[in-house]
């Protein structure tokens, strides 16, 4: 397969360029590439599909949000929330399945918090929750046999680590990109792909 992946140097996304790489073509994109794709721009995602042909799979690993307490949460902040991760990557949806080949499949990115809700995570959980209800609904539309479906991964082991916080109880980005994997490998559609239950031991 022909696979474009959206932020592909980000800390998930480069370890999925690496594990579907293995049996597919892949084409990884980001901000600084050539062409540059940033999600927050639709005109961009609209003029690297129309210049690359034959795209079986988009996988998007793009997208952030503001991590606040919710008393210092401003109009800005959600501002930015809504249209990076969650606009920007139903608008990876939207373009995408006008370009995809038939039976195609479209894999975008949530997150834990969606479920499983921090203090400071209010933003975040709103923008994950609001996504994969998105998926759901989008999926039974996609035209031509197209899937959509949603990766939900975990606090990542880098991203913990990141932030100086116990990195314990993280899974490994390469170990999340196992759900990726399956998304575009996979017959499911309309599904958000939990990232745990394709750890073996997890």
């Amino acid at each position: 397969m022909k696979i474009i992946v959206i932020g592909a140097t980000g800390t998930i996304g480069s370890e999925v360029v690496k594990a579907l790489s293995k049996r597919h073509e892949v084409i990884g994109v980001h901000r600084k590439s050539s062409p540059a794709v940033d999600i927050e721009t639709p005109a961009t995602i609209d003029a690297l599909l129309s210049n690359v042909k034959d795209v079986d799979a988009i996988v998007c690993c793009a997208g952030s949000g503001a991590f606040k307490p919710l008393l210092e949460l401003t109009d800005e902040d959600i501002a930015y929330s809504l249209s990076s991760k969650l606009v920007g990557q139903v608008a990876v949806i939207r373009h995408a399945v006008k370009y995809l080949r038939d039976g195609g499949s479209v894999t975008v990115t949530s997150g834990t918090l969606a479920q499983n809700p921090m203090p400071g995570g209010a933003a975040i959980s709103m923008i994950n929750s609001g996504l994969e209800g998105f998926v759901r609904g989008a999926a039974l539309d996609a035209p031509r046999g197209i899937r959509v479906n949603v990766v939900s991964p975990p606090w990542l082991t880098e991203t913990l680590i990141m932030f100086k916080m116990d990195p314990t109880h993280g899974m490994p980005a390469v170990d999340s990109a196992k759900a990726y994997v399956a998304s575009v490998e996979g017959k499911q559609t309309g599904q958000t792909l939990d990232c745990t239950k394709f750890v073996q031991g997890r």
